[in-house]
């Protein structure tokens, strides 16, 4: 017996179909990856930050311990204190300017910009110090 068109049964997808749903595929792997990389950004910094405020505490430890020098020259000081963290990213550090025994600033170059830039930072952190802490 010989099945018409109409009966036989249809198996597999069209070329419209695929091509269709690859498309759509395409787009939404795309936009996860944009925003998977803005969450790195944003856990690079948070990690930048916190890393500013360990610095920050050895100082003011380094401080305490050593009264009539105040805070030290240079970073390499507080090896006694803290193992000095690194910026996630080559090519950037975090900036340490020492302004006297008793001030000081210490900054990072964030990847998402908060719209300021410190120029009494020494200016080598990287793209530009967009973020400072200093002492309280």
């Amino acid at each position: 017996m010989m099945l018409t068109d109409s009966l036989r049964k249809k198996s597999g997808f069209t070329l419209i179909e695929i091509l269709t749903t690859m498309t759509i595929i395409a787009v939404l792997a795309g936009l996860a990856l944009v925003s998977f990389q803005g969450a790195r950004k944003t856990a690079r910094d948070g990690k930048r930050k916190a890393d500013l405020e360990q610095i920050r505490s050895a100082l003011e430890m380094y401080r305490a311990d050593n009264p009539t020098i105040g805070y030290p020259a240079n970073l390499s000081a507080l090896t006694g204190y803290i193992t000095l963290p690194s910026d996630p990213l080559p090519g950037r550090s975090y900036s340490y300017n020492p302004i006297s025994t008793s001030r000081y600033n210490l900054c990072a170059s964030l990847e998402i910009s908060t719209g300021v830039t410190y120029s009494d930072c020494n200016g080598n952190c990287g793209t530009g110090c967009n973020h400072q802490v200093k002492n309280p």
